[in-house]
């Protein structure tokens, strides 16, 4: 169950929004009062979303772009700004990733896609908002890392590892930029989460061995990452940034 917060009025641009953590996080930000525009590079699942949400009542639009170009994403912000007129919230949490493999074995190809998507994205859409929240004096920002960005992988390869380590570094320099502006920017860094993701990347035997090692010994879910991320967009977090939350029943501790 989630549990309810206020944030009438505010307007949110959830990227990753099709699947899994993201389309948590928007279905809750819209259930709490946002204005939500869901983003994805599957078109499908976001107008799904769209309409399921719209059912309900909630106030939610779907627009289609890949984070990894930037006319995209600043058609995304444009058309957002057009139909809500400000934007307050962004959640950066489209991200891909790939199998392990030793670092001989990554080609470039490979390594350019998860690195343009997981931090590329972050950087392009975070930049694109950036004049519309400075305009209000207000923003929140939350980026999406991992565990992986704290130490290493379980499940992903070098690249997933590099960027998610360099969304924690992006965070706290924008953090600082953005304060004066009544902007803050945080990260959130789930560890082994239950979504469609992991579970196309291994099999239930794997999945149920990590699971077993953990000190909460269970994956986690999607909604109580969106919990965190919600919190972290209310005024009850107005103090808080450049900071980053571990989410992971105890797998890291540091």
């Amino acid at each position: 169950m989630f549990n309810k917060s206020n944030l009438d009025n505010k307007v949110a641009i959830v990227t990753g929004a099709g699947s899994g953590m993201g389309k948590a996080a928007a279905k809750l930000l819209a259930m709490n009062g946002a204005k939500v525009v869901v983003s994805d590079i599957d078109k499908e699942s976001i107008l799904l979303l769209e309409k399921e949400l719209n059912d309900l009542g909630f106030d939610v639009k779907a627009i289609h772009g890949d984070v990894r170009y930037s006319k995209q994403v600043n058609n995304i912000v444009e058309q957002t700004v057009s139909i809500y007129k400000k934007i307050n919230i962004l959640i950066n949490s489209a991200g891909i990733l790939k199998p392990p493999k030793k670092v001989t074995e990554v080609d470039e190809t490979e390594w350019d896609l998860v690195i343009d998507v997981n931090l590329k994205g972050t950087f392009l859409c975070s930049k694109s908002v950036l004049p519309v929240m400075q305009s209000e004096e207000w923003g929140r920002i939350i980026n999406f890392s991992s565990t992986a960005g704290r130490s290493f992988s379980m499940v992903g390869g070098i690249h997933y590892t590099s960027s998610k380590a360099a969304i924690l570094g992006f965070t706290r320099h924008l953090a600082k930029e953005a304060a004066e502006h009544g902007i803050t920017v945080n990260a959130v860094c789930p560890g082994l989460v239950d979504t469609e993701m992991i579970r196309s990347s291994m099999d239930e035997e794997k999945i149920k061995s990590y699971a077993e090692s953990f000190p909460i010994q269970r994956l986690g879910t999607k909604e109580e990452v969106a919990e965190l991320v919600n919190f972290l967009v209310s005024d009850k977090a107005s103090y808080i940034t450049g900071a980053s939350f571990d989410i992971n029943g105890g797998y890291l501790m540091i």
